[in-house]
């Protein structure tokens, strides 16, 4: 067992929502090991930076990722506070992402000053969302709706709800909760309406893979299940090489030791969505996601896939 640490830095996004998630972690780990003095480093990411294009544009998920995954290589920080959906599902050497931690709800929320469900929107109400996983949902669910970008950080976003911008924005509801704003969620949209990102509602933490003291330091903070759910999702995503330019969704359950998995793929403009569903033991999480995966594929899924990922296909 190595010695207990003396002193942590966290490196962080330096938004309310990136401060409270790091916040949380240092509090966590000042519970476990009092002697240890626990530090933020705050920093700006490119994706807090770039706020008028959407990320599917300007190079994806990454984005939030790469100032602090700098200052972890050049030893300002020693590990990584993320929303895991944030996190590329490619990450490998030199980084590791050895704690998952306990998923708040992963569902997306309903926000509007003015009405109470999608249901209730009148035909071309503006709804706003960063996401074209649920671009793609809203659209083929509510094709009268006019669905328009939403970039910024959360207070941001509500922002511009209440300045009359949208009628209605559709943002994670774990993040609301997180930043004690509940009060704002007008409704909670069900996973059969729209299914979650892969990872959504939980925190990573990454460190170098070389840090075997981190990996054991950081340990108690896994949580089985949300660890396994997250691995189900992200095989999926990986398998499909899931970005930002894809309407890609996966949302997995666990309970008893058995995994049930949910996945999509959509063509943006919600004409097309081919979905499957899988089940198996929690402790074959990846291969679960590989599968359902392949599933898709078999369904046509590559087509969108390499139409959507093509070079250019992003770009305004």
């Amino acid at each position: 067992m190595a010695e207990a640490p003396n002193r942590l830095v966290i490196a962080t996004r330096a938004s309310r929502l990136a401060l409270w998630q790091a916040e949380h972690v240092r509090d966590r780990l000042r519970a476990l090991y009092p002697g240890c003095d626990v530090s933020l480093l705050e920093l700006t990411t490119r994706g807090d930076q770039i706020l008028d294009r959407s990320l599917s544009k300007v190079g994806g998920k990454g984005l939030f990722v790469k100032e602090l995954e700098t200052a972890l290589l050049d030893g300002r920080a020693d590990l990584a506070v993320h929303s895991l959906k944030d996190v590329p599902v490619d990450l490998g050497p030199p980084f590791s992402l050895p704690v998952i931690m306990e998923r708040d709800d992963p569902r997306d929320a309903f926000v509007s000053n003015d009405y109470d469900s999608l249901e209730a929107l009148p035909a071309g109400a503006v709804v706003g969302t960063s996401s074209l996983r649920r671009e793609a949902q809203l659209r083929q669910r509510h094709p009268h709706l006019e669905v328009r970008p939403l970039r910024g950080n959360l207070d941001t976003r509500l922002s511009k709800l209440d300045r009359g911008e949208y009628a209605a924005i559709i943002l994670a509801a774990a993040g609301l909760r997180r930043l004690g704003l509940k009060t704002r969620i007008r409704g909670l949209i069900t996973p059969a309406q729209s299914l979650p990102a892969a990872g959504q509602g939980a925190l990573g933490i990454e460190v170098l893979e070389a840090r075997a003291d981190l990996h054991t330091w950081l340990s108690p903070l896994a949580d089985p299940d949300t660890t396994a759910c997250a691995l189900a999702e992200r095989a999926v995503s990986r398998v499909l090489g899931g970005s930002c330019q894809v309407p890609l969704a996966a949302y997995a359950q666990a309970a008893g030791g058995t995994l049930t998995l949910q996945a999509l793929v959509a063509e943006p403009d919600g004409s097309r969505i081919l979905s499957t569903e899988a089940s198996g033991p929690s402790a074959q999480a990846e291969a679960l996601g590989e599968s359902a995966a392949q599933a898709l594929l078999e369904q046509g899924a590559r087509a969108i896939l390499d139409r959507l990922m093509a070079p250019g296909a992003g770009k305004a």
